[in-house]
C-alpha cells in the first residue's frame, strides 16, 4: 500500500496542498490549495454539482427512484443567527469527548488514541500513540523500551497483550502512558468539548453579540425551506443542495486533510413526503456510492455501512456512511467520506417549534423552569401543503452530506501508483503517475513541441490557444520531452499532445495516453474533438 508520506510529499512538490501559514511554521488544522490543488476540488465540486443538480433531469425517473424529483440550490451565509444553533440541538450536543494530559499539558481526543498492553518486569501498562497506523508498531515499541529503561536488544522481555484497541475501550487510566508523558496515570477523564468556533457580531463583545461559525451547511436551508417553496416552482420531491465552508474545532487534527478545521462541505437535504421517505433513503444511499465509482474510486477500498441502532441519532430512522480505505488507517479500517441521514421532520419542526427533548420524546417541546420552550423556534409555519391533494404535512429529509476535501484526498489516494514507463531513449524508468480521473484531473491536456525549432513552437501553441478556450491546458517546451512527460505524469494530467516535425507535413500530432501509454496520432483539427470526447467518458 502507499505510504502516506510519499502522497503528502508530492502533494507540496507539485503544487497541490501546502500547510497554512507554513512560513510562521503552520497552523494545526488548516491547510492551503495550490495551483494544481484548487483545479482538482474545483472540479470534485463541479462534478458533483453538475451530476446532482443543474445536469438532473427532472422529466425522467432515474432507476431506483419512487418518482421524478427536482433540484436547486442555495449559498447560505457561514454566520447565522444564534438561535439557529441552539433549536438545531448543536449549541447543546455539538461536541467531542476529549483527554488531558497534566504531565505535558497536551489534549486529545478520546476516540483517536490508539494503544497496546504490554508487561516487562512484573509490570503492565497501556503504551499510547498517536502516530499513524503504518508507524504504531514502532513507536509503541519504542516508548515501552524507554519506560521499563530497556535497549532494543532486550524487545524480547516485552509481553504483548492483545493488538491495538481505543483508549475507549481502556476503564483504569492509572496504568494508561499518554501519547507524550514519561509517567503512567497523567490523563485526565473523558469530558465535553464543544467544536463550534465562536465570535463576535457588531461593536459588542459580550453575550449580545455572540455568534458560530457554522459547522455545518444544512442549517441554512433548512431556515431557507420556506423561502425557496414560495420564491421558486419546485413542488416535493425535491432537494435543495449547498456547497460550502464549515468550521470545526477539531481537539485533534490529524492525517492530512481528513480531519481538519476549516473544511468545504458538498450537502443535499431532499424533501420529500413521510410515506416515501424510506425509499428516497435507499435511492440516495446508493446512487451516492455508485457516484465515487464512477469517478475513479476503486469498489474494493469502498464500503456502505449502515449504522447500527445504537448509533442513530434520536431523529435518525436510518444513516449510512461511505466509508474508504484510507491508507494512513490501520488495516481493516474504514474513514467517513459521506454521510447519509433519514432525518424524518427534525429539522422543520425545530425551526417551527424551538429545541426538541431528545432524551423522552422527540416530537415534545423542551420547557424551561417558566414553563415557555427552552430554545424558541421561529415561530414560522414551515409544513408544505400539496396543491393536489390539498394535504398539508412537514416533509421528511434525507441528507447526503459530502466533504469536499476528503472526497479530493481520496481521489488522490486513490490515484498514486508507482511504475515503469520508457524514457525518451525507450528505457524502462520508474515514474510517478496520478491516475486521476479525467473529469476531475487539474490540467486535462499538456501540449508539447518535440523541440524549439522549425515551426513546431508556432503550431503548439496554436493547439494550445484552441484547447484552451475549453480546458485547462498547459504548454510545456523546456526540457527533453520524456522529462516533460514525467512531469504531467506526476501532476495527473490525463493526455499529452506532441507536435514533431511531421506534424509540418502531415497536420497530425500523437496524442499520448497517461496511463495506458498509448499514442496515436490525431489530426491538428480533430484535437479539440478528440480531448474532449476523451475528458467526458
Amino acid at each position: 500500500m502507499m505510504q502516506m508520506e510519499k502522497l503528502v510529499s508530492l502533494c507540496k512538490r507539485r503544487g497541490y496542498m501546502f500547510q497554512s501559514s507554513e512560513i510562521y511554521g503552520g497552523l494545526n488544522g488548516f491547510w492551503d490549495y495550490g495551483p494544481l490543488g484548487v483545479e482538482l476540488k474545483r472540479n470534485v465540486k463541479d462534478a458533483w454539482w453538475r451530476d446532482m443538480v443543474s445536469g438532473h433531469d427532472e422529466l425522467t425517473q432515474l432507476p431506483g427512484a419512487p418518482s421524478e424529483y427536482e433540484m436547486t440550490g442555495l449559498d447560505c451565509t457561514i454566520i447565522m443567527h444564534p438561535q439557529v444553533w441552539k433549536c438545531s440541538g448543536h449549541y447543546d450536543l455539538f461536541h467531542d469527548f476529549m483527554v488531558d494530559c497534566r504531565q505535558t499539558r497536551k489534549r486529545y481526543r478520546h476516540d483517536q488514541v490508539r494503544g497496546r498492553w504490554v508487561e516487562a518486569k512484573g509490570q503492565k501498562i497501556f503504551v499510547t500513540t498517536m502516530v499513524e497506523a503504518d508507524s504504531e508498531d514502532e513507536d509503541v515499541q519504542r516508548r515501552a523500551l524507554k519506560f521499563f529503561k530497556l535497549r532494543s536488544k532486550d524487545l524480547e522481555d516485552l509481553k504483548w497483550d492483545g493488538s491495538f484497541i481505543r483508549l475507549t475501550e481502556v476503564t483504569d487510566f492509572s496504568q494508561v502512558l499518554a501519547p507524550d508523558a514519561n509517567e503512567l496515570g497523567t490523563l485526565t477523564e473523558p469530558r465535553e468539548f464543544n467544536l463550534m468556533f465562536k465570535t463576535y457580531v457588531g461593536a459588542l463583545s459580550g453575550e449580545e453579540g455572540t455568534a458560530f461559525l457554522r459547522p455545518e451547511t444544512a442549517q441554512g436551508i433548512f431556515v431557507n425551506f420556506k423561502n425557496v417553496v414560495d420564491s421558486s416552482r419546485v413542488k416535493i420531491p425535491f432537494g435543495i443542495a449547498q456547497v460550502g465552508k464549515s468550521f470545526r474545532n477539531e481537539i485533534t487534527p490529524r492525517n492530512f486533510t481528513f480531519r481538519s478545521r476549516e473544511f468545504e462541505q458538498m450537502e443535499i437535504e431532499f424533501f420529500c413526503h413521510p410515506n416515501s421517505s424510506s425509499a428516497w433513503y435507499k435511492f440516495w444511499r446508493d446512487r451516492r456510492m455508485a457516484w465515487y465509482i464512477a469517478l475513479g474510486l476503486s469498489p474494493e477500498r469502498l464500503i456502505l455501512r449502515e449504522h447500527a441502532q445504537d448509533e442513530l441519532s434520536h431523529y435518525s430512522t436510518g444513516t449510512a456512511d461511505i466509508e474508504y480505505a484510507f491508507p494512513f488507517l490501520p488495516e481493516g479500517e474504514y474513514g467517513e467520506l459521506e454521510g447519509i441521514a433519514h432525518r424524518g421532520d427534525f429539522d422543520l419542526r425545530s425551526h417551527m417549534e424551538g429545541k426538541l427533548d431528545e432524551k423522552t420524546n422527540p416530537l415534545q417541546v423542551q420547557l424551561g423552569p417558566d414553563g415557555k420552550p427552552k430554545y424558541r423556534g421561529s415561530g414560522k409555519d414551515l409544513t408544505y401543503r400539496d396543491e393536489l391533494t390539498n394535504e398539508r404535512f412537514i416533509p421528511h429529509v434525507i441528507e447526503p452530506s459530502a466533504g469536499a476535501d476528503r472526497a479530493t484526498l481520496a481521489f488522490l489516494c486513490e490515484a498514486y501508483h508507482e511504475d515503469q514507463a520508457p524514457d525518451e531513449n525507450g528505457q524502462m524508468q520508474s515514474r510517478v503517475v496520478l491516475r486521476l480521473h479525467p473529469r476531475i484531473a487539474p490540467v486535462k491536456a499538456a501540449v508539447f513541441p518535440l523541440v524549439k525549432k522549425d515551426g513546431m513552437p508556432e503550431v503548439a501553441k496554436d493547439i494550445y490557444r484552441a484547447l484552451k478556450k475549453k480546458f485547462n491546458v498547459f504548454y510545456d517546451e523546456k526540457g527533453a520531452v520524456g522529462r516533460r512527460y514525467r512531469r504531467q505524469d506526476e501532476a495527473g494530467t490525463p493526455y499529452c499532445i506532441t507536435v514533431d516535425g511531421e506534424s509540418l507535413n502531415d497536420k497530425c500530432v500523437t496524442i499520448r495516453d497517461r496511463d495506458t501509454l498509448e499514442q496515436v496520432r490525431v489530426k491538428i483539427d480533430d484535437v479539440v474533438s478528440e480531448i474532449e470526447t476523451r475528458v467526458s467518458r
